[in-house]
């Protein structure tokens, strides 16, 4: 007992040691310091919603334009995620206060709205679109002040404050649609430490919005593109009517605040969640359990065997072993190469990909170097990264398709470097017509689609045959036992040894072990949250990798136990059993968590949903199959054989 607390003691102090490199973020870029009066550019990023999931670019709606607009330029997964950087109009000066300034040029004359134009607007606000500005490369936010169930003395004192990504465009009330057409900028300062004799210098740390709807009426625009704002009891709200002309001002105020915040931690506003002690009982929850089972099943299985092994090895009671039941008889059949072996190493090859992809991209990102300042990193390395671990995909496809007795090695690495990849461009390009359609900046444009194509077959393809090559040259696995020339008949089975029966047995405890940490990952996917627990999700892939080891092995030990010596794609197959979990929680999630009503929308969805269960059932099922393997290699190597 002493032994379990030291272990769960060094578990929580490992937790801690992560849980500490979440908040140290090595920042995506330099600080940049301002002086007094230094212009602060202020750029947009792009319009979404979690209702329709379809990014679009800012000049998309009719908001003011500066004399010249120009595009930042990209990295590619700035591109897929639909981000569009571009400039605005908006005049901001370090530490330099505006009460309220046209944005357009022309102050006396407000901005007439075409009736097509007004339709565009008024829709985008019932589909409840919200606006992505940045400053200094921080994204805009807009404060949330509510208070919590505390006691009702406590509530007069103290508000929680949570942030929301972006602006809303603007709101619906009876069915009338209103533009937030006025932004009161409030910046956040920290003023640097510097030598008497210097000019003081500043740091942005925080960019808040506090967006409002306000009356063309109500707004008073003199000759110098100034205005006044009305009393706040008195205003009426900007009105869109989709079915005429309609006529406003953009206007806009700028507010700047000192704040102690340092600069290296100016995200931690962003990223502070509430949940973080969900985290945690989650986290410990699954290790507990996870290393429960695991103990259980190990000494069961430890056990079991040495009993078998001990049996199977008395060699003055050969008579009796002879009528012995158990998997000792499949030994001739047991390592008989089985039917489609060119797929199944593909498919592996495919998943240790995968593997290497996602082990590296966690690590990365847990020692903060991935952070959600550097925009579009994630997604960017995640690329580049599958395409080069082509290498090891081909060298384990090659040796396992050598070992499974295969001979046609070019057409085997062909297969290997086109399957999944295929699959996955396929699918994304169907994707991406029904974006096209909807003139989305989530739809990837045609060059980038190209490039990817490049990348593809000039540097995936490559190193999947370079590996390829080196695995089926060099020596195959060595299989203990030898295969006999005639297949034993395989006796009928129990029901509960159905392939289907297996995969919902095998996917529970894994599964179980990560569904929470995959409401987080969810939520950053499809609701425009900032995932940055990467400490978590580490612990969380550790954990996933030993409970599919685990249930990888107890399934195959039961199935040679029932003589059949069938196990090659079956433990594949039964290993993924997660993957359909998964699948079952993203319905869950998409009817009870998401307003999606659309087809477009919702057909993006389950697009990218089934790429997700697909990649996740080629993960489980591989680190389940080679945990299979190497322990039935183990089992038939401990006993003797005629």
């Amino acid at each position: 007992f002493s032994f379990l607390q030291e272990r769960l003691r060094y578990l929580l102090g490992l937790l801690l040691l992560l849980h500490s490199t979440d908040s140290f973020y090595v920042p995506g870029v330099a600080p940049i310091n301002f002086h007094r009066n230094d212009p602060v550019e202020i750029k947009a990023v792009k319009l979404t919603s979690s209702r329709t999931q379809l990014p679009y670019e800012y000049y998309s709606l009719p908001f003011c334009q500066p004399s010249k607009i120009t595009y930042k330029a990209e990295n590619l997964g700035e591109v897929l995620r639909g981000d569009r950087i571009v400039n605005t109009p908006f005049q901001v000066s370090m530490n330099v206060e505006k009460k309220c300034e046209v944005l357009c040029n022309f102050p006396n004359k407000p901005v007439t709205l075409t009736v097509e134009q007004s339709k565009l607007i008024a829709e985008r606000i019932r589909e409840d679109y919200y606006v992505h500005l940045i400053a200094d490369n921080l994204p805009v936010a807009t404060r949330l002040e509510f208070y919590s169930n505390r006691e009702e003395e406590e509530k007069k004192k103290e508000k929680d404050v949570q942030f929301e990504h972006g602006y809303r465009l603007g709101f619906m009330d009876n069915n009338k649609f209103y533009l937030h057409n006025h932004l009161s900028f409030i910046l956040y300062y920290h003023r640097e430490d510097v030598e008497e004799s210097q000019e003081h210098t500043y740091r942005v740390v925080r960019f808040e919005v506090i967006p409002q709807s306000i009356k063309l009426e109500d707004l008073k625009a003199d000759e110098k593109s100034m205005c006044t704002l009305p009393e706040a009891t008195g205003s009426a709200p900007q009105e869109i009517d989709p079915t005429k002309e309609n006529q406003l001002l953009f206007t806009y105020s700028v507010h700047w605040e000192e704040s102690d915040i340092k600069w290296a931690s100016r995200w931690d506003t962003y990223l502070t969640m509430s949940d973080v002690q969900i985290h945690w009982f989650s986290i410990i929850n699954s290790v507990v359990v996870v290393f429960f089972l695991s103990g259980i099943l190990s000494m069961i299985i430890i056990r079991t065997l040495r009993k078998d092994i001990a049996n199977y090895n008395k060699e003055d009671d050969i008579e009796d072993t002879m009528e012995e039941s158990g998997w000792k008889l499949v030994h001739g059949d047991v390592f008989r190469p089985p039917q489609y072996p060119m797929i199944l190493s593909s498919l592996l090859g495919s998943g240790i990909q995968l593997f290497c992809m996602i082990l590296i991209v966690i690590f990365v990102a847990m020692l903060g170097m991935l952070s959600p300042s550097s925009r579009g990193a994630l997604m960017t390395t995640a690329c580049f990264l599958f395409m080069f671990m082509g290498v090891f995909g081909g060298f384990f496809a090659g040796r396992l398709y050598r070992t499974l007795k295969g001979h046609r090695w070019k057409k085997g690495a062909f297969c290997t470097a086109t399957l999944y990849p295929g699959v996955v461009f396929g699918i994304c390009f169907v994707l991406n017509c029904f974006i096209w359609g909807k003139h989305s900046s989530g739809a990837v444009p045609f060059p980038t689609m190209v490039a990817l194509l490049c990348m593809w077959f000039g540097i995936s393809l490559p190193l999947v045959y370079l590996g390829y090559y080196f695995g089926f040259r060099k020596q195959p696995y060595d299989n203990p036992v030898r295969t006999n020339q005639i297949p034993r008949q395989i006796p009928e089975q129990r029901w509960y040894m159905n392939k289907f029966v297996g995969i919902l047995m095998a996917g529970i405890l894994p599964f179980g072990a990560m569904f929470i940490e995959l409401f987080f990952i969810f939520s950053a996917i499809w609701e425009n949250q900032f995932y940055y627990l990467f400490g978590f999700l580490f612990l969380v892939f550790i954990i996933l990798v030993v409970s599919c080891s685990q249930i990888s092995i107890v399934m195959v030990y039961f199935q040679l136990c029932a003589e059949d010596y069938r196990w090659w794609w079956r433990t594949f197959l039964v290993s993924g059993g997660s993957a359909f979990y998964v699948l079952i929680y993203a319905v869950f999630y998409f009817v009870n968590k998401l307003d999606i009503v659309e087809f477009i929308p919702s057909l993006l969805y389950f697009g990218y949903t089934a790429l997700m269960v697909l990649s996740f059932w080629l993960l489980t099922g591989t680190i389940g199959f080679y945990a299979a393997y190497m322990f039935v290699r183990k089992i038939y190597a401990a006993v003797k054989i005629d």
